[in-house]
């Protein structure tokens, strides 16, 4: 197999992939047609190991076993090397290769990793390694970061299994020349107040038409954008199940919400009127009382058919994904052809970088900071544009020409 055709997915997901510790890897034929490096059994049971190791955080998860899937393929199949082989000058061609990949890697649109056929896990002939919606795939510096970092925690990984004696990413003296430094606050991603406005009321819309499937729909974009809450917060995992019962009184009367988010942290959400309005509408929607009582154990998002709470997030972005399309159809009829591009873009994290931003402007950061979940106030102040708007004002009047 060359670097040119589009390999299959390495690992399946977190709820699909079996325990590499008890279930060790011997064969590597359902990853590749084309033979692989004698040594490419070992670095799979590694990787295995390592990606595996970070199931307790459905988002940390993710990044790992993608940033090292992609780097196995380059490495097996462009490269024809095997972990032990890899030098610093692999990285940096890795890197360049990861810059513009070959556009039969690239695809317009996720899609499931594997598909059940037969009772066994096939690999969907649809999935690519990379995405992207624009004309031509586009290393972010987010991505670039990202590469780096769980390239070195594998590495170092490897190093403290006596797999390695050193970390090639580490060898890399100027990362700079990759990396570029940022002056200033790096520009979050969210929706315009149009775009929100459009949004929750075409959730509101598909909720009134249908809301056997659609009361759901709405106050799950309630809670990404009230709460600030990540996908994989409202997804049942090993590790957390998000049930009615999470949502609390306090004896002041207060109505809190807690949630496991990033990093196994558990903390609780202020719950505002109106989102505590939201959540009385969906549960009468489901026949329940209008609060929940305490302990209750129902699952917070139920599952369409059968019993339980949804555990995939894939289920939840393409709920979400669904009221993005046709707000975007709705903008466009209705003229705004521009916003509506631009929420084409947008990705269903955007949801909780909007709600922050809306909520960092009226209420104390501290506050923003706790709900949100933040490890330090320097993240929350990336919200602020306070002070990038006043310095675009204090510039709009200079002159050029005396």
């Amino acid at each position: 197999m060359s670097g040119n055709k589009s390999p299959s997915p390495f690992f399946d997901t977190l709820e699909e992939m079996p325990n590499p510790y008890k279930h060790p890897v011997s064969d590597l034929g359902r990853l590749s047609a084309a033979p692989l490096p004698a040594e490419a059994t070992a670095d799979y049971q590694l990787a295995s190991e390592f990606i595996y190791s970070y199931r307790g955080s459905p988002d940390t998860f993710s990044t790992y076993r993608r940033e090292i899937e992609h780097f196995l393929q380059w490495l097996w199949l462009v490269a024809k090397k095997s972990v032990k082989q890899v030098t610093r000058d692999d990285i940096e061609r890795y890197v360049e290769f990861s810059r513009q990949p070959p556009e039969s890697w690239v695809g317009s649109k996720n899609v499931a990793r594997f598909l059940n056929r037969e009772g066994q896990r096939k690999a969907n002939p649809d999935w690519r390694p990379y995405v992207t919606t624009a004309p031509q795939y586009v290393l972010s510096q987010n991505a670039l970061q990202s590469l780096f970092s769980v390239l070195s925690s594998f590495f170092n990984f490897l190093i403290q299994e006596n797999f390695l004696a050193a970390n090639p990413v580490s060898q890399i003296r100027q990362k700079s020349k990759f990396i570029r430094k940022r002056q200033g606050q790096t520009k979050i991603r969210r929706l315009s107040p149009l775009q929100w406005s459009y949004l929750i009321e075409t959730a509101e819309q598909m909720a009134a038409a249908d809301p056997e499937v659609h009361e759901r729909s709405l106050f799950i974009m309630n809670a990404l954008f009230a709460m600030y809450l990540r996908i994989s917060e409202l997804v049942e995992t090993p590790r957390w199940s998000p049930q009615m019962g999470h949502f609390q009184l306090d004896q002041e009367g207060n109505w809190w919400f807690l949630t496991v988010g990033k990093g196994n942290k558990e903390r609780e959400i202020s719950v505002s009127d109106a989102m505590l309005e939201a959540l009385k509408r969906y549960r009468l929607s489901r026949g329940l009382p209008a609060l929940p009582m305490p302990g209750e154990s129902t699952p917070l998002i139920h599952k369409a058919r059968g019993t339980g709470g949804i555990t995939s997030t894939r289920q939840i972005r393409g709920i979400v994904q669904k009221c993005f399309d046709t707000a975007e159809a709705r903008m466009r009829a209705e003229g705004f052809v521009e916003e509506a591009e631009r929420l084409s873009a947008a990705t269903v994290h955007w949801l909780r970088h909007t709600g922050i931003s809306e909520d960092v402007k009226y209420r104390p950061r501290e506050h923003v900071r706790d709900d949100a979940g933040h490890g330090s106030s320097a993240i929350t102040d990336r919200y602020i544009d306070v002070e990038r708007a006043e310095r675009h004002a204090s510039a709009r009047n200079k002159v050029i020409k005396p």
